[in-house]
């Protein structure tokens, strides 16, 4: 299990209304230090470099790293016949031989030799990724239309994390799995529930405080009305 690339973006025009977003990430040619981002800095991003351009919906604590597999790429790349090269997701960390949809919220990985991080949530699609991909000509309407209902039903959303030691990392590092909590919530199931599967709301909250608060108040409320 290790990182095939580290990604950063800088603020550009997206999508049709040409709002600046960091989504479009690109390989770093060298480490990166990583750390937990100030709620009082300029950035959302947990890795030096990387812009958050709309800090209502993204970055922060909760959301200071995000991880999508090689694998599932590979597999979007023969849907789709495009070819997606790491960071195109606005992943940070494209990783190979680790399952990050099958990780557990509360999971801690070690990446390279100091950096700890844990899982604490799931992407859910937005209008800006749709644009972005759509803008790239990476699917088959320059707006995107369609892609999130799709990106919905393949459940493979990728994993936010929380950084818990901070460390400088690089492409080739290993990720290793050192905790692995004693619960059901994975990162697709957390998806599943938060996007068509609302019934499995309640069952989120076992993830206990792992779990992010935006996630966890959607819980109770749906909890609270049935």
């Amino acid at each position: 299990m290790r990182l095939l690339s580290v990604n950063t973006g800088r603020p550009r025009p997206s999508g049709r209304d040409q709002r600046l977003t960091g989504i479009g990430k690109r390989p770093a040619a060298g480490p990166v230090a990583v750390a937990a981002p100030d709620p009082r800095g300029p950035g959302g991003s947990g890795l030096a470099g990387d812009a958050v351009c709309d800090r209502r919906f993204h970055g922060g604590e909760h959301q200071a790293v995000y991880a999508y597999a090689r694998e599932d790429l590979d597999r979007w790349e023969a849907e789709l016949g495009a070819t997606l090269p790491g960071g195109v997701f606005g992943e940070n960390l494209t990783t190979t031989g680790v399952d990050v949809n099958a990780a557990l919220i509360g999971e801690r990985w070690r990446v390279g030799p100091d950096l700890v991080l844990e899982v604490s949530g799931t992407r859910v699609p937005c209008r800006t990724f749709a644009g972005h991909l759509g803008g790239a000509g990476l699917l088959p309407t320059a707006d995107g239309r369609g892609w999130i209902k799709t990106f919905m039903r393949a459940a493979v959303p990728g994993a936010y994390f929380r950084v818990l030691r901070p460390g400088s990392i690089r492409a080739g590092d290993t990720v290793t799995v050192e905790h692995r909590p004693d619960h059901e919530v994975t990162v697709s199931f957390l998806f599943r529930a938060l996007t068509l599967e609302p019934g499995l709301l309640p069952r989120i909250l076992a993830a206990g405080d792992a779990l992010h608060p935006e996630s966890r108040e959607t819980a109770l409320r749906r909890a609270a009305v049935r």
